[in-house]
């Protein structure tokens, strides 16, 4: 069953705990994004595992260097999933994973601004991530022209374990499980809906008849 993954790009350790709240019935995975991260800290990490310990926490570190250590930080304060950038060298994701392996979690590759995001996917499936995420960033999304359409097609022939972000929303997400994602990843069609709760279930229903 795909799972849905609610992005929480909010600021603070309260907004993101009372957002969660509202949404944690439709979710299968909880990701505090990479400015709440730098804005509140890691205890960020261990507040939101804490409040919900039957959630996969997703810590988006983005980790470009260092892949071991800065994964081990986030695995001690209670992250189930951290992500590593695809653009980074091939030893700092193995240094990721092998954190990953040592505490019984897993490592995201992230393949935000890889020039080819297939090629990149494919090769961190075989260094051991758990998945890679097709992900179009916010810079991405707001330039002109841009579509998901992109990350649909992409996913539809990367034949490895792929989740997709960037724009996933009510109109486009039974497309996106379709083409093989196992996670949607929604930010915005949920935090910035005028009823997140009522969102996360639209999303989670859609997901589930696709």
């Amino acid at each position: 069953m795909a799972k849905l993954q609610v992005a929480i790009d909010l600021l603070t350790t309260d907004e993101a705990l009372a957002l969660a709240g509202k949404v944690a019935p439709y979710v299968d995975i909880i990701e505090l994004g990479t400015p709440l991260i730098k804005n509140m800290g890691i205890g960020v990490i261990t507040a939101m595992k804490k409040a919900h310990p039957d959630k996969i926490v997703f810590a988006d570190l983005k980790t470009a260097d260092a892949g071991e250590l800065e994964a081990d930080i986030a695995f001690k304060a209670g992250a189930d999933l951290v992500t590593v950038l695809g653009v980074a060298g091939n030893a700092t994701i193995a240094g990721a994973i092998k954190a990953a392996k040592a505490h019984g979690k897993g490592v995201v590759v992230d393949t935000i601004g890889a020039p080819n995001r297939v090629e990149r996917a494919r090769e961190a499936a075989a260094l051991g991530a758990e998945f890679v995420e097709l992900h179009a960033g916010l810079d991405e999304q707001w330039t002109p022209g841009y579509s998901i359409q992109v990350l649909i097609d992409e996913a539809a022939v990367a034949n490895t374990p792929v989740s997709i972000a960037g724009g996933v929303n009510l109109q486009n997400v039974q497309a996106v499980i379709k083409a093989g994602a196992q996670v949607a990843v929604a930010g915005a069609a949920i935090y910035a809906a005028p009823d997140p709760a009522a969102a996360a279930k639209a999303l989670r229903e859609a997901i589930d008849a696709a």
